[in-house]
């Protein structure tokens, strides 16, 4: 029998939400082919093979709650399954030192705990629940511009000898400095800033790099996005998109031959539309020169729901992690983050990066 991998989240809005409904509903639906995973078994762990045992937040409307309760807490809108057929947990959500994690947009509707501990006996606490509770992985689901709340959660990986997966745009996989410090202790990290499964960025990048292969020249770009959950909301606060728009940016910028000009290409979320909710729609244009200089564009809608977009690779981003647990190995987990994530180490293909992984779970990375 396969044991459970044991992981705790850091922040417990939408996307974890729809995370930990997902599975639940594949669960109660036994009869629908499990969608949107790489498989169903890497190497021997499925989709129910994960114990969500510890979440961290800062809302004080989740603090203290199980972790079945707290998903639907407000500002959270996910409802796949309803509250009363969602399995109740043990688990619980406890207080996580809010740092940069809360955006001035979002502050009313999070309703941050006036904490009455300070940030390093949290981190004592937090470091005696992992140990309690025998996590193995911590996923972080951050908003964006949370840097400083993220460096803590990676240096409480790196204390911990836990591996991390970092879903945000806050580069420390990426990051040669903290990649380093995660080799060197032989700890795996897979990031930075996770992929949609068939997301705006990964739609984008995907076309741009079609255009490439077949000798299509592209001269300018953009990718605009508009969404109605509180990742939009937070957003709208431009100072904290910096590390956002370098993510996308370059993760387009990657499948090219030829990079464009900063003043050609524009990737990033532009504005928050309260009635979409968890919808996200992206509106893409790319222009270019064919043979004999004659133009070309193209102009691509997208609408996806955010949340179900982020589950299906995080899912295969925890079941790498733990391979990478199994197998000993420390550091980014290059072919993993290049698969699943916009800004990697190493940039690849998705094709190339796709091979890459699939070795990496046969052994043979």
């Amino acid at each position: 029998m396969v044991e459970k991998i044991k992981v705790a989240l850091v922040g417990i809005g939408n996307c974890f939400s729809g995370l930990i409904q997902g599975i639940e509903y594949y669960r109660q639906n036994t009869s629908q082919m499990v969608i949107g995973i790489i498989h169903d078994k890497l190497r021997d762990y499925g989709i129910y093979d994960i114990d969500f045992v510890a979440g961290f937040d800062v809302g004080e409307n989740k603090i203290g709650k199980s972790i079945n309760e707290a998903i639907y807490e407000y500002p959270n809108m996910v409802d796949w399954i309803p509250k009363d057929k969602m399995p109740k947990t043990e688990y619980l959500v406890y207080e996580s030192p809010a740092l940069d994690g809360v955006g001035i947009w979002v502050e009313n509707k999070v309703k941050p705990i006036k904490s009455e501990k300070s940030t390093d006996e949290l981190e004592k606490q937090i470091k005696n629940i992992l140990k309690e509770t025998g996590a193995e992985i911590i996923v972080s689901y951050l908003p964006v511009g949370s840097e400083k709340a993220t460096q803590f959660w990676a240096q409480i990986c790196l204390d911990t000898n836990t591996a991390f997966v970092n879903c945000m745009p806050a580069f420390i996989a990426s990051d040669k400095e903290w990649a380093q410090k995660f080799t060197d202790k032989n700890i795996p990290i897979i990031g930075d800033d996770i992929k949609g499964q068939v997301g705006a960025t990964i739609v984008h990048r995907t076309l741009a790099r079609l255009c490439n292969d077949r000798g299509a020249s592209i001269e300018k770009t953009y990718q605009i996005n508009v969404g109605g959950n509180t990742d939009f909301l937070n957003m709208k606060e431009q100072e904290r998109l910096v590390s956002k728009r370098i993510s996308k940016t370059e993760s387009v910028q990657s499948q090219l031959d030829k990079r464009l000009d900063d003043d050609q290409i524009y990737v990033g979320p532009s504005d928050f539309i309260p009635f979409l909710g968890n919808t996200k729609l992206m509106f893409m244009r790319i222009e270019g020169k064919q043979w004999a200089n004659i133009p070309y564009n193209m102009e691509v809608r997208l609408e996806v729901d955010d949340k179900s977009n982020s589950a299906g690779i995080v899912i295969d981003a925890i079941r790498l992690a733990k391979i990478a647990l199994d197998d000993g190995l420390g550091g980014p987990i290059i072919s993993a983050s290049a698969y699943l994530m916009k800004h990697p180490i190493k940039q690849m293909s998705d094709t190339e990066a796709k091979v890459e992984c699939e070795k990496f779970v046969a052994g043979n990375d």
